[in-house]
């Protein structure tokens, strides 16, 4: 059986559907938030708040892999008191979904409690993968609202590139890092096949919405502003820092998701044309 951890979201959501289509057990976990669980054959859910890791420990029963998840860059999850309970559940197999910019960024405040994380899982006993995808494209459904009302986009540094992750790519590639055997001590950075800038991605959801959308580029002191609304300072200036001033290994397409699926990663065009109705 395979616990899944962050089951409603982005990522976790397509990759209960992934495993349970290949004929694996699935515990789908969620914090019991409104977002329903996948309900299909082979998936049994649960309500665990990673704060309190002892409530993840009823769902780690007869569990042979845990695919691990945090909101906040968890900063809330105690990682060796997550890691031992797993060990006494009898979990041999885990997979951290961590950041890019852990590798990229060291040092940054807001993604400390990702680091820490990182070495809880290197320091058990169990088998370990790490995943750190970049940017994701479905944050570009932040955009929803200001397309719907206003068939535009208000947004930082309109020009700078970044490959952006589609979160199937990382559902699937953490879909065999659970399952198959060779991936045990490695850590993938998973990124799109080709830098885009947002006004590239606005482009192409415009194309695949059929209407036009404008994009209104913000100075970065507007952004912050913006985003200051609904994220903490400290992951507000480390994102504008990554969108405005990435690094060399930001801008860089990883090769891992070619490795781990024997195929390139899907571009934000396919991304947008499955997300089109989002828009509408």
């Amino acid at each position: 059986m395979i616990v899944i951890t962050g089951a409603t979201g982005n990522v976790g959501q397509p990759l209960v559907e992934l495993l349970a289509e290949a004929g694996h057990t699935v515990t789908a976990v969620s914090r019991g938030t409104s977002a329903p669980l996948p309900t299909r054959p082979g998936v049994t859910t649960a309500v665990a708040d990673l704060s309190d890791v002892a409530t993840l420990v009823p769902a780690l029963e007869s569990a042979e892999a845990l695919f691990l998840l945090v909101s906040g860059a968890g900063a809330h999850v105690d990682g060796p008191a997550l890691m031992k309970h797993a060990e006494a559940a009898g979990v041999r197999r885990v997979v951290l979904q961590s950041s890019q910019a852990v590798g990229t960024r060291p040092g940054a405040v807001s993604h400390a409690p990702l680091v820490e994380l990182e070495e809880a899982v290197r320091s058990s006993g169990m088998e370990w993968t790490i995943l750190r995808p970049g940017g994701f494209a479905s944050n570009a459904l932040a955009w929803v609202p200001m397309i719907k009302e206003m068939g535009a986009v208000h947004a930082p540094y309109a020009d700078v590139a970044l490959p952006a992750v589609d979160p199937l790519d990382i559902a699937e590639v953490a879909a065999a890092v659970l399952t198959e055997d060779g991936h045990a001590g490695r850590t993938y950075e998973i990124t799109g096949p080709v830098a885009t800038t947002p006004r590239e991605r606005v482009a192409a959801i415009a194309a695949a919405t059929g209407r036009p959308i404008e994009l209104v580029e913000l100075t970065p002191e507007e952004a912050h502003r913006q985003m200051s609304t609904f994220m903490p300072p400290v992951v507000v200036e480390g994102t504008l820092a990554i969108l405005g001033q990435p690094t060399d290994a930001e801008r860089a397409v990883s090769p891992h998701v070619k490795e781990v699926l024997g195929r390139p990663a899907r571009r934000f065009e396919e991304w947008a044309r499955r997300f089109a109705a989002a828009y509408a």
